[in-house]
């Protein structure tokens, strides 16, 4: 049948239509969805499903599971949508028949966590190739010289440096990976820049709570995790040498500035990389995140409640709570974009 777009006036008469009906149509409850993915924006999302669904009525259950489970479940259709940090690749797409769009949603920073006792509120300073050489396993000692000389006043033991990586497929990784394989040709080489990856060393967690868990309870560890995981649970976190050689710590200004070198074409699917930005206060473990909905949907009911959503997600006030949150809400010319694409999200079911 022929597809149509679905109209703001369309969207308030099908909306009304479905309170009016109950929430109930074709066998299926229409004011709901579910989702899966991305545990990196996990804590915003959880926040504006409530909030929405406080407003609307609707319900909006997502299980934070990795960007990996969330590109998988969407892929087999078994979610309305899916969630993740790492875009999907050519080939993910293609199989999907390229009827998938990418929705960035927030921006949020990685960091760099650590457990050293002797260290107090010191914060550490990090570079690209020192990170990278402790994440291969190159350097193994808390008082190595190099960390030592990006940190002469700091009290570094000399301990042995346990590492803390995703063991599940994982948008952070992704994130974490692409920078470390833009700062170092033998990372680029040897282990890549994927949602999964054979660490060279260290231990695994699930989620960004599984490595959060592990960073706290085990001394002299050190692992990646998004920002607020780091903030909401009082972990030490590096500041990082940045592209323009700065250290830079993360927040919502540094974020807002990797951002800012991202271009998008009007055609844009919105698959970027923001890491290793330029810029001299760009945080350079930055990235934006994505819901991976569909273009044309043959449930109209899920289309047009999907499309609300996301009307919402991209209003002053869903992106103010983001802010809350620690993370850097998506640039207006971002928006401006993202409000064209959802308004060319498509039904053809020939429902209303």
């Amino acid at each position: 049948m022929r597809a149509k777009h679905l109209s703001s006036t369309i969207l308030a008469l099908a909306l009304a239509g479905m309170a009016c009906a109950g929430g109930e149509t074709g066998g299926r409850t229409a004011l709901s969805l579910t989702g899966a993915g991305a545990t990196f924006p996990n804590p915003v999302y959880q926040r504006w499903f409530a909030e929405y669904h406080r407003a609307t009525g609707v319900q909006i259950n997502y299980q934070s599971i990795g960007s990996g489970g969330g590109i998988r479940q969407f892929s087999e259709g078994t979610v309305d949508f899916g969630a993740t940090d790492g875009p999907m690749k050519d080939e993910q797409i293609a199989a999907l028949d390229g009827n998938v769009l990418h929705v960035p949603t927030v921006i949020g920073a990685v960091v760099i966590t650590y457990n050293v006792p002797e260290l107090g509120d010191t914060r550490l300073i990090l570079d690209g190739a020192t990170t990278v050489d402790v994440f291969l396993g190159k350097i193994t000692r808390w008082n190595d010289r190099r960390i030592a000389a990006l940190n002469p006043d700091a009290a570094l033991p000399d301990a042995n440096i346990l590492v803390v990586h995703r063991s599940d497929g994982s948008g952070t990784t992704f994130v974490f990976t692409d920078y470390l394989s833009k700062v170092s040709e033998e990372w680029a080489t040897n282990v890549g820049a994927d949602k999964s990856i054979d660490w060279p060393v260290g231990l695994g967690g699930k989620g960004n709570e599984g490595v959060t868990q592990q960073v706290r309870q085990l001394e002299y560890t050190i692992g990646y995790v998004e920002f607020i995981y780091a903030e909401s649970n009082d972990l030490g976190y590096a500041r990082m040498v940045n592209a323009a050689g700065n250290a830079v710590a993360p927040s919502l200004a540094s974020s807002s500035e990797a951002a800012g070198s991202a271009e998008f074409t009007p055609d844009t699917d919105f698959r970027v990389s923001i890491t290793n930005a330029a810029g001299e206060g760009a945080y350079p473990i930055t990235s934006f995140t994505w819901l991976l909905v569909r273009k044309d949907d043959d449930d109209t009911d899920r289309a047009v409640t999907m499309q609300s959503f996301l009307t919402w997600m991209i209003s002053e006030e869903a992106q103010a709570i983001a802010t809350e949150l620690k993370y850097a809400p998506l640039p207006d010319e971002v928006v401006d974009l993202v409000r064209v694409r959802i308004e060319g999200l498509r039904a053809s079911n020939g429902g209303t």
